[in-house]
């Protein structure tokens, strides 16, 4: 281009060039038919389709490709979502309890969500930057070295400092990112609770209240946002302004080079030096850009690496028992228990429940009879002591099958929004619509479910919203029922509930009860005068055991005065 011999210069264009793998070889073949096309007055036509089809050919293979590699790019950012939603929300489910009493479930939201939403992002973005620009960065420097060694050397200088002023932009961005990150986890919470609690809300005319709850962590969360964007955007003109100084370095040195004129930078080869040179500022300001973007990326990944990393509290040994039946006794011995060092909820209790019968816990709220009910599922496990089903520890056993054995009902049913049916049937999607109605009979819900819109294929809403207490309840039992467990564990099943409601939910307990192992906790003592044992838990430990008949005997029992209380 900058040749000093004109006879040179024509000699490139009519004669065809010999194959060389290189940019100048398929440069000079185009000019060469270019050049041949043009020669006759009678091809001149035919020179300008050759040019258009050039054009067109590179202008379509460059758009091509341009949409074959985001199609391969967009496959990756989806498929890199997909795994890492899958194995983020996958490793939350087998989490032990105790961490969801530690974690905000809207922080917990948002990192399954958004989170993991950013670092794919940043993930496949920064894949995208830095496959592509270095190359061409080092492919232009390279250009620039064959022109002038010692003007690159000088503008390689510039590198570290460029580094150390966006370095340190990008370590503040990373703070701000977090808080905002942050910030947004809790007004999630905010969220979540407002429309769990809205008849609360409306009950106690709280509604300015937790409005203004909300608006003080969306005011941080914007503020937050406003540092991070403030951050974030500071990165791109500091990258710009850094590369003009380069380029007012490069005109200053190179000038005075091309003006002393001892040949070391010819005229010609300074003009192409800046014109390559501008050529880097538009990757280099890519790769700085993507700074910002790795640090979202880091951030983000830090929360969700804290789902990912942690451990289950609660999981199975390498050889595991699996156990097949229950055949004998469920046994607590010398069983302690505690959330944290500082309170201890069980001190030492010690009881057998045999195969086909009823043993109740009744007792002052706060003395741990719902943490023994949570023990035997393995929600939690003994910070002392153990717990043998037909003399084999639950913690030896896998957590699958001691649960197998099991059939819960809580005092608040938990129901999905989802129909009749697949309520009743959750855990066993192939269980037939037969199986589920038989289970519906013993439960007392098949009338009131015949009863709604669409029978067993009703949509009952979020958490059962369209139905009552005692409907949920027996859905609840009906669930408990199809499930066929050995063992039934349960936890104040009615003492939510109206009179009527209650002798229906009963009847359907009495029903599940029959022939199976039975742990119940009971507020109303009328519910559980027929059990076999009843143990009085107070403080953590048993201080009172036997029959309905034999507990009354005690006058100044815990019991006695249970009964009397409610007698009134």
């Amino acid at each position: 281009m900058f040749s000093e011999n004109p006879s040179e210069s024509l000699n490139k264009v009519t004669q065809l060039p010999s194959f060389t793998l290189d940019y100048d070889y398929f440069k000079e073949v185009f000019y060469y038919y270019l050049y041949k096309a043009a020669q006759s007055s009678d091809q001149k036509l035919a020179a300008l389709f050759y040019i258009c089809g050039v054009i067109f050919t590179s202008v379509f293979l460059s758009n091509l490709f341009r949409y074959l590699s985001q199609i391969v790019l967009e496959d990756l950012r989806i498929h890199t979502l997909l795994n890492l939603r899958k194995t983020v929300f996958n490793n939350v489910l087998n989490l032990h309890l105790s961490f969801f009493s530690n974690e905000k479930k809207g922080d917990i939201m948002a990192k399954i969500s958004g989170d993991v939403q950013v670092v794919q992002g940043s993930i496949t973005n920064t894949l995208i930057v830095f496959f592509r620009e270095p190359v061409t960065i080092i492919f232009y420097f390279f250009a620039l070295f064959k022109l002038s060694a010692s003007l690159t050397f000088f503008t390689i200088f510039f590198i570290p400092v460029s580094g150390l002023i966006i370095a340190t932009i990008v370590r503040k961005l990373k703070q701000a990112t977090s808080d905002a990150q942050t910030s947004m986890g809790i007004m999630l919470s905010i969220l979540d609770e407002a429309l769990t609690g809205l008849r609360v809300i409306k009950a106690f005319n709280a509604i300015s209240y937790v409005q203004d709850k909300f608006q003080q962590e969306n005011i941080r969360y914007s503020t937050a946002s406003r540092t991070m964007v403030k951050k974030n955007e500071l990165a791109s003109p500091v990258s710009e302004l850094m590369g003009v100084t380069v380029v007012v370095g490069i005109l200053l040195y190179g000038g005075a080079m091309v003006l002393e004129g001892n040949n070391s930078l010819k005229p010609e080869e300074f003009i192409a030096y800046i014109a390559i040179f501008s050529q880097v500022l538009r990757p280099a300001k890519a790769m700085t850009g993507s700074f910002s973007q790795i640090q979202h990326g880091i951030t983000a990944g830090e929360r969700v690496l804290q789902l990912i990393d942690t451990e289950p509290a609660i999981k199975n040994k390498p050889n595991a028992i699996e156990l097949k039946n229950f055949e004998q006794e469920i046994s607590f011995e010398n069983v302690k228990f505690s959330y944290d060092e500082h309170k201890t909820i069980l001190n030492g209790v010690n009881f057998k429940l045999q195969r086909g019968k009823t043993i109740a816990l009744v007792g002052p709220s706060g003395g741990g009879k719902s943490t023994i009910s949570d023990l035997i599922p393995r929600f939690y496990d003994p910070t002392e002591g153990c717990i043998k089903i037909d003399g084999n520890d639950i913690k030896d056993c896998t957590v699958e099958s001691v649960r197998d054995m099991m059939g819960i009902v809580n005092q608040e049913s938990l129901l999905f929004n989802d129909t009749i049916h697949n309520n009743i049937a959750f855990g066993k999607p192939n269980m037939s619509r037969e199986d589920v109605i038989q289970a519906a009979k013993i439960a007392n819900a098949h009338n009131f479910i015949m009863e709604s819109e669409y029978g067993y294929d009703t949509v009952i809403g979020d958490r059962g919203v369209k139905l009552s207490g005692g409907q949920k309840q027996r859905i609840s039992i009906a669930r408990a029922v199809l499930k066929n467990p050995p063992i039934l564990i349960l936890d104040e099943a009615t003492s939510a509930l109206d009179t009527e409601s209650e002798k229906l939910v009963q009847d359907a307990l009495n029903n599940l009860m029959k022939n199976r192992t039975t742990l119940v906790i009971a507020h109303r003592l009328s519910t559980i005068q027929n059990a076999d044992e009843i143990l009085v838990i107070e403080k953590g430990k048993i201080v009172e055991r036997g029959t309905h008949q034999q507990l009354l005997t005690f006058e100044d029992g815990v019991y006695n005065k249970l009964t009397t209380m409610q007698a009134l």
